[in-house]
């Protein structure tokens, strides 16, 4: 019984760890905190200009990939891969650091699966 418990509590740990670095991954480098911001507090919704595609809190450089034509983003918090839908795409405005950008509620939001704003990123 000892042994189950110790190997149920290591795999706790690890997975608790994993997510801690996953997140880390996406966060803003400090270099970058001032510009992102700019872009953030500007940036708004391709799919309705007077609504904003929300703040720091929910925007962040993200891993990006195409597949068929279909954009998919990689939400931060979970590690889950959003599909995209077309009216979200940026397609007006350049992001300022050439990578990939997300904006959407984190996953215990009851909206969560939404996606406000996405930026493909110059290297893809």
């Amino acid at each position: 019984m000892i042994i189950w418990r110790s190997i149920v509590v290591l795999m706790s740990a690890e997975l608790l760890f994993g997510a801690v670095r996953a997140s880390a991954q996406h966060r803003h480098p400090p270099q970058d905190e001032p510009i992102h911001e700019k872009f953030y507090s500007t940036w708004m919704r391709p799919d309705n200009p007077n609504l904003s595609c929300c703040s720091q809190h929910d925007c962040y450089p993200t891993e990006a990939r195409n597949e068929g034509g279909v954009w998919f983003a990689k939400r931060r918090e979970d590690g889950k891969w959003l599909r995209v839908p077309p009216e979200k795409v940026e397609k007006n405005r350049d992001n300022p650091d050439g990578r990939s950008h997300l904006c959407a509620p984190r996953p215990e939001r009851a909206y969560s699966a939404d996606i406000f704003c996405f930026t493909a990123g110059s290297g893809i």
